[in-house]
């Protein structure tokens, strides 16, 4: 599956040029309590770089559901994993409360969040804490030339404005472009109207 034909065709819904290495996967998957989960969400797997480091995780049971808008990496991700233990839903991740009807326990996105507009990044975050239970855990990447833009730090105030805790992982400098992951932990269902500054706890790279 090519990431960067799809990044040409739709870079505003695909926003990277390769896919995430397996040492991204990791530090994606890790601190997340994935073996105790029993219901896991990943939003944008793409070609599924990160959906095989959440596979390895799981506890024998679990279910994984893999919400992918490109129908081109849906459908061949659906094929990849027919009869296993992911569900591939092809559809926005604006519906998940509608895609993903019953709650979960963690959510693991690879969605474009600098590129996508202020409004449709709210949506998505405010769909995504309002899935996850009282005590749901997130993660998502950023890519580290564009921590210091205005659309980064949006996401940044975005995402302490519905989580308890937040973290910010190490630079993670095996991977096209150097990421870090930011790490989620206990979702405010009830938040003030207002954003609210990240409650953001950094690790120095």
């Amino acid at each position: 599956m090519s990431i960067m034909r799809e990044f040409l065709r739709r870079p505003r819904l695909t926003g990277a040029i390769a896919p995430s290495s397996s040492t991204l996967a990791q530090a994606m998957t890790s601190g997340l309590g994935l073996d105790r989960a029993e219901v896991v969400v990943e939003l944008g797997p793409g070609t599924g770089a990160i959906t095989g480091a959440i596979l390895r995780r799981l506890a024998p049971g679990a279910r994984l559901v893999a919400v992918e808008l490109n129908t081109v990496f849906a459908r061949r991700l659906a094929d990849r994993y027919q009869g296993s233990t992911v569900e591939v839903v092809q559809g926005s991740a604006e519906e998940l409360a509608t895609l993903v009807p019953y709650p979960v326990d963690v959510i693991v996105s690879g969605l474009p969040w600098t590129v996508m507009p202020h409004e449709r990044q709210r949506r998505i975050l405010d769909a995504a804490a309002g899935a996850l239970g009282p005590s749901g855990r997130f993660s998502t990447f950023a890519y580290v030339h564009a921590a210091w833009t205005p659309p980064a730090r949006r996401f940044a105030a975005e995402l302490g404005a519905r989580f308890s805790t937040v973290e910010r992982s190490r630079v993670v400098w095996p991977n096209v472009p150097p990421a870090y992951v930011h790490r989620a932990a206990i979702p405010i269902h009830e938040r003030p109207p207002t954003t609210a500054s990240p409650n953001t706890l950094t690790t120095p790279p």
